[in-house]
């Protein structure tokens, strides 16, 4: 599971992994100014569909565009807005399921992040883990587009990565290969899945490095030098 994101925006690194994905005209959008230094990104629990992904990137007519997605697939416009469905669909997991297969197919997305929150019972209790990557990093997502202009989201997990487990044991967030001809494939063949798409999608890795702490809470959370290291795979 996926529950949290959290993005840097001013950091040059970020802009050296989109011009290496070939996403370098959508760079200067995660620098802007005015923009906030970090944003924090929480699935739209409790029906509020103002909890988005910002800056999700999707195929557009001439490239690569981002747009701001409510961050729980299942909605439904309602006027202008969208109006959050009951079905926990934050994450998409089972992607045999028919649920999910439309969107895999046609609708895949790029989400920017340099950090994120797991959790897992341990003796009883939860425990949080911030993960903040050595660098900025790539997940895959679906989405939906309404015809009211708006958008809702899911970030893909797969099932739990044995390295991964220490942190959460029941799913591994879909980190990809900041490769420009893997995200090129992975926002425009929207036709059949690739061989090199579902070969990933059956053998996902730990892309970058992570730090790794306990935290009270996500948003607040810091990390100290005593911070554990994953390696990357």
């Amino acid at each position: 599971m996926c529950g949290y994101i959290r993005r840097t925006n001013d950091s040059s690194a970020t802009s050296d992994m989109l011009i290496k994905a070939g996403l370098e005209h959508l760079a200067g959008k995660f620098n802007e100014i005015g923009e906030p230094r970090t944003e924090h990104f929480y699935p739209a629990f409790g029906g509020n569909p103002a909890r988005q992904i910002r800056k999700l990137i999707i195929a557009g007519n001439d490239g690569p565009i981002t747009v701001d997605a409510t961050w729980w697939f299942d909605c439904h416009q309602a006027g202008n807005a969208l109006e959050v469905g009951k079905r926990t669909t934050f994450n998409a997991r089972n992607l045999d399921s028919p649920y999910w297969k439309g969107a895999l197919q046609h609708n895949r997305a790029v989400v920017v992040a340099t950090g994120l929150g797991e959790s897992k019972v341990v003796d009883g209790k939860k425990r949080q883990y911030l993960m903040e990557g050595e660098r900025p990093f790539l997940m895959g997502a679906l989405y939906r587009a309404f015809d009211n202009g708006c958008y809702s989201c899911a970030v893909i997990t797969r099932d739990s990565h044995p390295r991964f487990d220490a942190y959460h044991d029941k799913a591994f967030p879909l980190f990809l290969p900041d490769n420009e001809s893997f995200v090129h494939s992975w926002l425009n063949d929207t036709n059949s899945l690739s061989s090199v798409i579902e070969d990933y999608l059956e053998n996902p890795r730990i892309i970058v490095p992570f730090r790794v702490g306990q935290v009270r809470t996500f948003k607040d959370g810091c990390l100290s030098g005593n911070a554990e290291l994953l390696k990357a795979d």
